[in-house]
């Protein structure tokens, strides 16, 4: 891109753009498939094995927003771990909140240490959370099949699929259904305030 159109220029534009982060979900069950081949662990060595992902984790998402800042970036919009699972479960659930804590604290200390750097952080645990809440108040008539593989075998060419996608919160057992992904866009947006932090996405394009 510089070579194209000048460094000067580029850094104006990625200074301008926003940058989408929505990672480690899949670290949450790679995690959760590892835990359940060593049952026989004690609680106090599960929360020590939590303790070392979340800090693995929060120093690769500090290294990698450090690395985006220095190359330009200065918008950032991320999501955090939404509900994880089809059938959501308490060991999953409570991994997946542990890192949303982390990641907002992460965030929070980072932003005063890069100046200029302007972040919103969308809440989709809360969002998916409330979906299978209140289903229907969204247009949902199915929170624990996936339209695709019904949530307990994987989604392949010949799995059987659900009729209507759109009333599921899930496209298969780790996906969240189109329907779901622009529900949660439209809350991220503009929506209650419950579901970003600082700022909305809105204000976040906005700010500069």
């Amino acid at each position: 891109m510089a070579a194209a159109a000048g460094s000067h220029s580029v850094s104006a534009l990625l200074s301008r753009s926003v940058f989408l982060l929505d990672i480690s979900n899949n670290d949450m069950y790679v995690f959760a498939a590892a835990e359940l081949l060593t049952q026989n662990r004690s609680a106090a060595d599960q929360r020590r094995d939590a303790a070392e992902l979340y800090a693995n984790l929060i120093s690769n998402y500090s290294a990698t927003v450090t690395e985006l800042y220095s190359m330009g970036a200065r918008n950032l919009a991320i999501v955090n771990v939404w509900l994880v699972g089809c059938v959501p479960t308490d060991t999953l659930n409570q991994l997946a909140t542990g890192f949303d804590d982390a990641l907002r604290s992460l965030l929070a200390g980072l932003a005063p240490r890069l100046p200029g750097l302007v972040y919103s952080l969308g809440d989709a645990f809360v969002f998916t959370r409330d979906a299978v809440a209140d289903p229907r108040t969204l247009g949902y008539t199915d929170v624990a099949g996936a339209c695709c593989g019904s949530g307990l075998a994987p989604c392949l060419p010949n799995s059987t699929l659900c009729a209507d996608r759109d009333h599921h919160v899930f496209w298969d057992r780790a996906h969240p259904s189109q329907w779901t992904a622009f529900l949660t866009a439209q809350a991220f947006y503009d929506g209650p305030a419950k579901y970003t932090t600082p700022i909305n996405f809105m204000q976040l394009a906005q700010s500069n």
